[in-house]
């Protein structure tokens, strides 16, 4: 029997508040869309966020654990599956079959890679410029996955020795700014709720302060964002809804969010303009 993760009890505890009040709340599944053809709406669904190594038949094995500063820290692992094989084939998400993030727990430090596959092995290096506790994290989708639109996440705490500069979460703001000098507004109105699906609009304007008409393709779409729960470091995958190559409108991108608990979350964009990846991190509140 799986044992039951924070996520597992937070959803049944609210599914025994919602009975409890006299309603029922149906967590309903979309249909499978072709890759990156069809950006329909992302239907609010229960779905693993990487607060267990183990979810939905699939366990996080590590290989070879980072716990040491450096530009170039090995980390390996394996998927498993439910009688212990290694699992190496997965459908493609946004291109990859493999995304991979490391997160420290005050968000300051964070990387979004795609391990190479070397053998039954997932391999790559992170960049571990500072110490503290951190806690990495695998997404792929199943190939036998009935909703491609909500990947596995599977994740597993690692620490990095010596001293560390704990830098304070910002509080939730309308913009932020990459360190190359491109500015991120949110302009979306309104606060986003939990279990339910929010648009997210962002501004992005460039270093002359004029709005970007249109970005070059990344992972399969415009951009990519990966957002984390600052409390519980779960993790929540944002969907993109203009494809690669669209013109964006007045210098606007748009993800589609589903957040699954209140409270404030970090925000990851990446997105390339004149040749080269931009990220930009800023905080949203959830109530």
């Amino acid at each position: 029997m799986r044992k039951l993760s924070l996520v597992d009890w937070m959803f049944a505890l609210l599914a025994v508040a919602v009975v409890a009040g006299g309603g029922i709340m149906v967590f309903a599944r979309s249909a499978p869309p072709m890759q990156h053809q069809n950006m329909g709406a992302v239907v609010p669904a229960a779905h693993s966020d990487g607060l267990s190594d183990v979810e939905s038949g699939y366990r996080f094995e590590p290989v070879t654990t980072p716990g040491t500063r450096g530009t170039a820290v090995p980390v390996a692992f394996r998927i498993l599956d439910g009688t212990n094989k290694p699992v190496t084939r997965f459908l493609d998400n946004q291109t990859k079959q493999m995304h991979f993030f490391s997160v420290r727990e005050d968000m300051f430090v964070f990387e979004h890679l795609h391990p190479v596959l070397d053998g039954d092995t997932w391999r790559t290096e992170l960049s571990l410029p500072d110490g503290g506790v951190y806690r990495m994290f695998a997404e792929f989708v199943p190939l036998d996955t009935q909703d491609p639109r909500h990947p596995v996440v599977l994740g597993v705490p690692f620490s990095v020795p010596g001293d560390t500069t704990v830098v304070p979460v910002p509080a939730p703001e309308a913009g932020a700014t990459t360190t190359d000098g491109y500015t991120v507004v949110r302009v979306d109105e309104g606060q986003p709720k939990p279990m339910s699906t929010h648009a997210l609009r962002l501004s992005i304007r460039a270093p002359d302060g004029k709005p970007v008409s249109s970005l070059e393709p990344h992972l399969g779409a415009n951009g990519h964002m990966t957002g984390f729960h600052t409390m519980l470091l779960s993790a929540t995958h944002l969907h993109p809804v203009e494809l690669a190559g669209i013109p964006l409108d007045n210098g606007e991108l748009s993800f589609q969010a589903v957040f699954a608990d209140r409270g404030e979350y970090r925000l990851f964009l990446e997105f390339v303009h004149g040749g080269k990846l931009h990220r930009a991190a800023f905080t949203v509140g959830v109530v």
